[in-house]
């Protein structure tokens, strides 16, 4: 059956391999990083035939996740940390290529070609990988997640000038002007996009979504995201580049929400086919050879890179356990590693075996990262207890008038909003604290008293009174947020009286065992409130009562 039962294998082993994972509480992706692994050339037992077709189709997953990261991106939402990704993105690339080419000149052994390839991928984490980490601990949201997107959007744009730059090693004399020609028409093969992008999508879209039929206009968003990707390539660049711009491009219109919602599950499919594809890259006769060596270069790009992030995070007035999270978060290496890679073997550059080294660490990296980045917290509390946390350097609008016995509201989206405005009818005082500063903005213009900042740093807390402060109400959409500020809140405050927002129903043990005084999740009480009124229009008012409050009592326990 050829590329039929390829895919059907590969399928059939991602969901043994992510249920596993989901079993003993891995994330999925080491799952199906683990399922390639058995189906790859390198083991026995069923085997991909196909696997430089399949290697095709995972290039369309990497291309479809970031052309949906594109989608998701927001530059008001990165205006926060708009001069770390612009400024510290370059001086993070430039800092880890220069280590990983001294060290594989010094430590490894390999040529200087070699090594500068190697230290250009170590330079770069992964998207994908990041992005399902934040998705499955619940913290997209955070200001130390949207620093690490920002340092991913910058990396990912690096990836144009190394794919220029570095064929250029072949041959050094005349390099410039090949160089000067390559950047000026990279420059304008993506104006061109950015620009035909702008009018022609939202057009095409539009003539789409007249002819009522939303399975035309799923089709037409992944012919944008894959039609402008194969443009890129055609001019030179990256495939999954492209997608990614066109992403950006499209992120601007109105029909980025519904773009981005239809396009997930797609990508979803085809990201398990990359993460597959990357575990039957996996040869574990190399690793049983050069076990030590593997590991030792594992472990110094994992904690080389998460020293340089973390204190170029520092150096940017991050604070707490961000550093802990940018470092630790960001220290695999990323997708675009196999393009570089798979650039230098095709152009002779890069030796069979820096080209095995450098897949085999990026494999494990990847792997490793969601554990990896579970040990930021934990790790970042230790070194709290041995060193006082410094002031920030974020600067924060705290409010003029006096503030005793007063509430705190953890966020202005749509359920702060509610709750600030009904405070202020009732005449309570209270003060908002928000991160987004556009929703500050918003929260200032309405005449509310509010702090920027983010809410998980105690200093922030600090400056909404927290110490003085009779109750906190936490409505922020991020499970790692809640948390954090719960923690941080009872640590200077113990007795404040917390309503906390779950970000999922399972969330509600947990912070029931964080000592929150009540809890509520928003999608619950919707379900509840349109369960109470359609039971009222049925007549049947003293069903609705007992049943909502058997149901909230199933959920957040007996009163």
């Amino acid at each position: 059956m050829g590329i039929a039962s390829d895919f059907v294998l590969i399928v059939v082993a991602g969901l043994v391999g992510g249920l596993l994972a989901r079993l003993l509480r891995l994330p999925l992706l080491v799952g199906y990083v683990a399922a390639g692994v058995v189906i790859g050339p390198y083991t026995a037992g069923p085997t991909v035939v196909q696997i430089h077709d399949i290697e095709l189709l995972a290039e369309i997953g990497v291309a479809l996740l970031l052309f949906s990261l594109g989608l998701e991106i927001s530059f008001r939402d990165l205006q926060p940390v708009r001069r770390f990704a612009l400024i510290g993105g370059p001086i993070q690339i430039l800092v880890t290529a220069a280590m990983g080419a001294l060290a594989g000149i010094k430590f490894l052994g390999l040529s200087a070609t070699d090594s500068i390839w190697l230290g250009a991928m170590i330079s770069l984490s992964s998207t994908m990988v990041v992005l399902k980490t934040l998705s499955a601990t619940g913290m997209t949201s955070t200001l130390a997640s949207r620093a690490m997107i920002g340092l991913l959007v910058a990396q990912d744009l690096a990836v144009i000038p190394m794919l220029i730059i570095l064929p250029q090693l072949a041959d050094l004399s005349g390099a410039l002007p090949r160089l000067a020609r390559a950047a000026g028409i990279a420059v304008v093969v993506l104006a061109a996009m950015v620009a035909l992008g702008r009018w022609l999508l939202p057009m095409l879209l539009k003539r789409v979504l007249a002819l009522g039929s939303r399975e035309l206009f799923l089709v037409a968003v992944v012919a944008a995201g894959v039609g402008v990707g194969y443009a890129a390539q055609a001019a030179g660049l990256s495939f999954a580049l492209g997608a990614f711009v066109a992403g950006i491009v499209l992120s601007q219109s109105e029909f980025s929400h519904q773009a981005l919602s239809d396009v997930v599950p797609l990508r979803d499919i085809f990201g398990l086919l990359f993460f597959v594809t990357v575990g039957m890259l996996f040869d574990p006769r190399f690793v049983w050879e050069h076990a030590v060596e593997v590991a030792l270069v594992t472990l110094f790009i994992i904690v080389s890179k998460a020293l340089i992030l973390g204190s170029l995070a520092v150096a940017f007035g991050y604070r707490n356990m961000a550093p802990w999270i940018i470092g630790l978060g960001l220290s695999q290496i990323g997708e675009f590693g196999f393009v570089l890679a798979r650039s230098g073997v095709g152009a002779g550059l890069l030796s069979q075996t820096a080209y095995s080294l450098a897949l085999t660490c990026t494999i494990l990296t990847m792997a490793l990262s969601p554990l990896v980045s579970s040990a930021a917290i934990p790790l970042g509390r230790l070194w709290q207890r041995w060193r006082k946390p410094v002031q920030p350097a974020l600067d924060m609008d705290l409010p003029k008038e006096p503030l005793e016995g007063h509430v705190v509201v953890a966020g202005y989206g749509r359920s702060g909003r509610a709750v600030a405005r009904a405070l202020r009818a009732g005449a309570t005082r209270f003060v908002v604290v928000e991160l987004d500063h556009a929703m500050f903005t918003l929260a200032v213009a309405d005449g509310m008293p509010a702090v920027w900042g983010d809410v998980t740093r105690e200093e922030v807390l600090a400056a909404a009174r927290i110490a003085r402060a009779r109750i906190l109400v936490v409505t922020v959409p991020d499970r790692g947020s809640v948390q954090l500020t719960v923690q941080h809140a009872r640590r200077v405050h113990p007795t404040v009286a917390v309503v906390a927002r779950a970000v999922r129903e399972s969330d509600v043990a947990e912070l029931r065992a964080l000592g929150v005084t009540a809890v509520v999740q928003p999608e619950f009480e919707g379900g509840v409130e349109m369960l109470r009124q359609t039971l009222i229009y049925c007549g049947r008012d003293g069903d609705a009562i007992r049943l909502v409050s058997e149901l909230r009592d199933s959920l957040y326990g007996a009163a």
